[in-house]
């Protein structure tokens, strides 16, 4: 009888990414021709935006595109760079400096929304890129560049781009008059498209690299000060925003009246909080719980699995709210984070074999895909757009706080175990669920939103 050798390394099914690219495009093919709406609309449908919104919607979701995916390309190889190119750095340094980003997150970029809502979310969107830029050109000419500066500067750009594109988009829609629903129609494609870049990241990574690690080490950040300056150029010549006229002290006034004495916006403040805080979890600790068994894994082809589910769980968004479910946010939210917190739950129990694991992280994050677009359009409800940055990364804060905390607990003192921080997440996306239920049951009547105020 032969022996039949197994390779060593684990890699998903390649059927996998052929049943995620059917099901996403089917979704979107079939969605207005199974709609419940008399009159299917949906975001690529121009006869029912005006010529001037239509042109910002294609180079916005352009500039979106472009924007993601260079946040991917920090994003993805940031790790690998610090153990492939500073072979000298210990795991102590590598968490010294992202403790050093999340300090920024928590001090820096808990205002970056507010200075948004003040100057304007396009001159926030050129800082994003200028940082970028910075970062990149740090990195071609200075070699052994400051990775404390890399972190910094990185971890700043992600918060900035949490918020402002968002904003940008909701400020120029409202500005042009377009109706609600085209709104939230693109709440669920701005989901898709960034994880459809991050995927396109990961693969222009890959081929920038190649086989010659050595040499080409750096050239993601070439392509990034490419992408940097295309987009400034964008932005600076072919969108035009209006000053922001509003003082600090009426900008306050304002904030305390509809954020701090709103409770719908407390509630919906504290499901943000739980959502952001399982995603960075999950983030930081996917890895080490899918190879806790000491088998080796090709953690970059599980990448695209994961991003994958995401596009898949927001061409959902649309059936569940327009189609013939017609859900309300709140009561689809009831159930889609328990979901997610039984997910993490199972995680947690430290459930050691890979496909099993697999298929719950691909579910976490198809629930991902649905809860991320149904929290935006929620804040397009209850918060008012010149307030939306600073709401936003006002509930970033404890985020980053309970973050920063758990990454000292568990990298320097080892307090923690992995297992508890994934059981803490879970927690608190049921905790979440719990102020879904709350902010639906003063809403049986049809919304009473800001904007009919």
């Amino acid at each position: 009888m032969g022996v039949v050798e197994e390779s060593d390394v684990w890699e998903p099914n390649k059927a996998l990414y052929l049943f995620t690219l059917i099901s996403c495009f089917a979704s979107i093919y079939f969605c207005p021709h199974y709609s419940g709406r008399a009159a299917p609309t949906t975001v690529f449908d121009h006869a029912q935006s005006s010529s001037a919104f239509f042109r910002f919607q294609r180079s916005f979701l352009l500039l979106f595109s472009l924007s993601s995916v260079m946040e991917g390309l920090g994003t993805v190889f940031g790790e690998f760079e610090w153990e492939h190119y500073y072979g000298g750095v210990s795991k102590e340094q590598m968490l010294l400096y992202v403790c050093a980003g999340c300090a920024a997150s928590l001090f820096i970029g808990t205002f970056l929304g507010v200075l948004s809502d003040l100057m304007g979310p396009r001159n926030v969107c050129l800082l994003f890129y200028t940082l970028h830029l910075l970062v990149s050109i740090f990195k071609s000419f200075l070699t052994h560049a400051s990775l404390c500066f890399t972190s910094f500067c990185l971890s700043l750009a992600s918060s900035i781009f949490s918020f402002s594109f968002e904003a940008w988009m909701v400020f120029e829609h409202d500005k042009l008059g377009q109706r609600q629903d085209t709104l939230n129609d693109l709440f669920w494609l701005m989901t898709f498209i960034e994880s459809a870049s991050f995927i396109c990241s990961q693969f222009l990574g890959n081929w920038l690299i190649g086989g010659n690690r050595d040499k080409s080490i750096l050239s993601p950040y070439n392509a990034a000060v490419v992408l940097a300056i295309i987009c400034i150029l964008h932005v600076a010549r072919g969108f035009k925003e209006n000053p922001r006229t509003a003082s600090c002290s009426d900008y306050w006034i304002s904030f305390q009246t509809h954020i701090f004495s709103d409770k719908r916006v407390w509630l919906l403040s504290w499901s943000q909080v739980c959502v952001h805080l399982s995603i960075a979890v999950f983030w930081v600790l996917w890895a080490p719980t899918i190879v806790a068994d000491g088998r080796e894994v090709q953690l970059g082809l599980i990448y695209p699995c994961l991003m994958g589910a995401r596009m898949l769980g927001s061409t959902a968004v649309p059936w569940l709210y327009n189609g013939t479910i017609s859900l309300r946010i709140e009561e689809c939210l009831i159930y889609v984070l328990p979901v997610m917190g039984l997910l993490l739950s199972v995680v947690a129990y430290d459930y050691q074999d890979v496909g099993v694991l697999l298929v719950l992280f691909f579910l976490f994050h198809a629930c991902v895909g649905v809860v991320l677009p149904s929290l935006a359009r929620l804040r397009s409800m209850y918060v008012p757009n010149e307030l939306r940055g600073g709401m936003i990364t006002l509930s970033q804060a404890p985020v980053n706080m309970v973050f920063l905390s758990f990454l000292v607990q568990r990298g320097y003192y080892r307090t923690v175990a992995n297992s508890t921080i994934i059981a803490f997440a879970a927690l608190g996306l049921f905790s979440s669920a719990g102020c879904m239920y709350m902010l639906k049951r003063p809403a049986k009547q049809p919304y009473q939103n800001w904007h009919k105020l």
